[in-house]
């Protein structure tokens, strides 16, 4: 208890120094929610690499669990997955060239390699991917063409990330250090092709035929497709709505082997109040059958997110989330519950530290506790995270 005390009074008094005068250096405030994609602006450096950016990201972590679990593993995490240590969340290189059709080229081409605590969990699972170890530390690697189809058909060839619920790869795009369970939960990335279509100022279509969820390699014969649409109302609001379906069976069709299907309906909503006040909401419903014909593992789950941003180096947010889980996300069938708050200061562009307190909690006694075979309804974390960027890649990555 005195480090989380220590933490929360840390927090308030980053916040007291930012309000009290940080804010004449002219910093600009981030969103105050994920954007719709990841363009990146022309800016002064496109002269010196030619248009190509390039940017260097590193997360790093000290993050206490009272339930001082005896293996020091945070359950239900995908990047902060190591409790009362100091942990290296990850580290991360991207290099973009993006196309510009306005200067006659209408190619380009993204690596995002990927390097820390992220890659064993994203990454590493040898149920998902037949050769793992060969593609661990490369989160997106894609060739991109723009055809002269409409406003531009944009179609990108190879590994992307998925853009399955509200939360992103990147700390510093998000409004919290620990990613939220439905980030966890779904899809990180789909290798395949992707075709991204604006039919209007407010509207963009998006097709994507795939190997399957984090599949850079295909165990069946099966292809997965996802359709997406982008649209925008207003200024303001981002509404985002995806479908997909897959078969996520290694090879055997029916009748001698698995034939069933993974369904994923997600929707969710980013709405800018103010240039300091923003909120979301994430609406998804999971599927899924091991057989054709089966009774299906459902999951249902709701994330809401708020954030402020009190000062041009400070903000508050806060995520709340319930899962109705069958057993799809964490193995036993379950109600699910996680509440975070979050206290961010950032002294410059490429520089900020968040304190973040979470308490996670289940209808089952679930997590781990200090002994073996005798868990708990719940987890509380607090954590203090850090987060350096930088390079001439702007925006969100």
């Amino acid at each position: 208890m005195f480090l989380i005390r220590t933490i929360a009074l840390a927090s308030v008094a980053l916040l007291a120094v930012a309000d009290a005068g940080l804010a004449q250096t002219g910093t600009t405030p981030e969103q105050t929610a994920p954007p719709a994609d990841s363009t990146t602006p022309a800016s002064a450096d496109d002269g010196l690499l030619g248009g190509v950016h390039v940017g260097v990201a590193l997360e790093s972590f000290y993050e206490f669990n009272t339930n001082r679990p005896y293996d020091r593993v945070n359950l239900l995490r995908a990047y902060d997955t190591r409790a009362n240590t100091f942990g290296l969340q990850q580290v991360a290189i991207v290099v973009e060239q993006a196309p510009d059709v306005a200067a006659g080229r209408r190619f380009g081409a993204r690596v995002d390699l990927q390097f820390g605590q992220a890659t064993e969990t994203v990454q590493g699972n040898a149920a998902n991917e037949p050769r793992p170890d060969v593609y661990r530390h490369v989160w997106q690697a894609y060739g991109t063409y723009v055809l002269p189809v409409g406003r531009g058909l944009t179609a990108d060839l190879g590994k992307f990330a998925s853009n399955l619920g509200y939360e992103t790869n990147y700390a510093k795009d998000d409004a919290h250090f620990s990613r939220a369970y439905l980030f966890n939960f779904l899809p990180f990335y789909h290798s395949g092709l992707r075709l991204s279509l604006p039919v209007s100022d407010r509207v963009t279509l998006m097709y994507a035929l795939t190997n399957g969820i984090q599949q850079t390699e295909e165990f069946n014969d099966f292809k997965s497709s996802h359709l997406s649409a982008i649209v925008k109302p207003v200024d303001a609001v981002t509404w985002t709505t995806s479908y997909y379906a897959g078969r996520e069976q290694p090879d055997g069709g029916a009748p001698t082997g698995p034939d069933g299907a993974f369904r994923v309906l997600d929707s969710y909503v980013a709405w800018n109040v103010t240039t300091a006040l923003g909120f979301g909401l994430d609406v998804n419903y999971v599927t899924s059958q091991v057989h054709r014909g089966d009774d299906a593992l459902a999951l249902q789950g709701t994330g809401a997110y708020a954030r402020y941003q009190t000062s041009p180096h400070s903000a508050l947010a806060v995520r709340y989330e319930r899962l109705d889980d069958d057993g799809l996300f964490a193995g036993v069938a379950q109600v699910l519950r996680e509440l975070t708050a979050t206290a961010e200061y950032a002294p410059a562009e490429g520089f900020l530290v968040r304190a973040e307190y979470r308490r996670d909690w289940s209808s089952q006694r679930f997590f781990t506790g200090p002994v073996p075979d005798d868990p708990r309804r719940a987890q509380h974390t607090a954590l203090l995270g850090l987060v350096w960027w930088f390079g001439n890649k702007r925006g969100a990555w």
